[in-house]
């Protein structure tokens, strides 16, 4: 037996007392390392309100960002926001098109956007340095700053999400 495999083997009793991995809650595991990603998203949001990014792009980018990664949990809190936000069922339902449905979105939408997915899929060079002239072009260096933070961020708590296997519940309709 190897090192290695020594420090991988716990005892039974150890194995017996663990939590079911499948339904371990990552944020709740490490509270201090929780409260830290929300600090840092609560400034990220306030980046962006101080560079005059509305409630609106905000959740736009949170929800592309979560539809790519395939965050259904984060997809549901941010639906909600996007909704209290003001954006309507049209351009919630198109968000994942966005780019076929451009005159739903503003420039500076679009350049938050397409910004925003390049902060999460980390495409090659050349399209990434595209992808960030493009977008500084529109956007002023405050806001370019703030919605790579709001990118980095989402991404962060997705994966969050996501190891936690955070469970979505059907909401009750509206009356």
């Amino acid at each position: 037996m190897t090192t290695r495999t020594r420090r991988l083997t716990i005892s039974t009793a150890e194995r017996a007392r663990r939590k079911d991995p499948l339904s371990f809650y990552l944020d709740k595991s490490d509270p201090a390392a929780w409260k830290a990603v929300g600090g840092l998203a609560a400034a990220a949001k306030n980046a962006a309100a101080a560079a005059g990014l509305d409630d609106q792009l905000v959740e736009l980018v949170n929800l592309r960002i979560s539809q790519i990664n395939g965050c259904a949990y984060c997809l549901e809190v941010h639906t909600v926001k996007g909704i209290d936000a003001g954006l309507d069922a049209q351009r919630l339902g198109l968000l994942a098109a966005w780019r076929e449905a451009q005159d739903l979105y503003s420039e500076t939408e679009r350049a938050a956007l397409d910004l925003a997915e390049t902060v999460t899929e980390l495409p090659g060079q050349e399209d990434q340095h595209v992808s960030q002239l493009m977008s500084h072009h529109v956007l002023t260096d405050e806001q370019y700053s703030a919605v790579q933070w709001l990118a980095i961020t989402m991404n962060v708590t997705n994966r969050i999400s996501i190891l936690s296997h955070h469970p979505v519940k059907r909401r009750a309709p509206k009356a």
